[in-house]
C-alpha cells in the first residue's frame, strides 16, 4: 500500500511540474509575440511616417 501511494504522489508531482512548464512556455510565447508585435507595429509606423514625409499617401502609385 505504501508503495502505491509513493507512486502516486510522484505521478502527481511529475504532472504539477508539466503544468507548470507547459504554462510557463504559454506565458514566454505570449510575451515574445507581443514584443513581435511592437515590434512590427513601430516598423509600419515608421513606414507611414517615410510615405507622409515623401508625400505618397497611396502606395499603389
Amino acid at each position: 500500500m505504501k508503495a502505491v501511494l509513493e507512486r502516486g504522489d510522484l505521478a502527481h508531482l511529475a504532472l504539477f511540474l508539466w503544468a507548470t512548464g507547459a504554462s510557463s512556455l504559454l506565458v514566454w510565447t505570449l510575451h515574445e509575440l507581443a514584443g513581435a508585435n511592437r515590434r512590427f507595429n513601430a516598423f509600419v509606423q515608421e513606414i507611414a511616417a517615410l510615405n507622409r514625409l515623401f508625400g505618397r499617401s497611396d502606395t499603389n502609385k
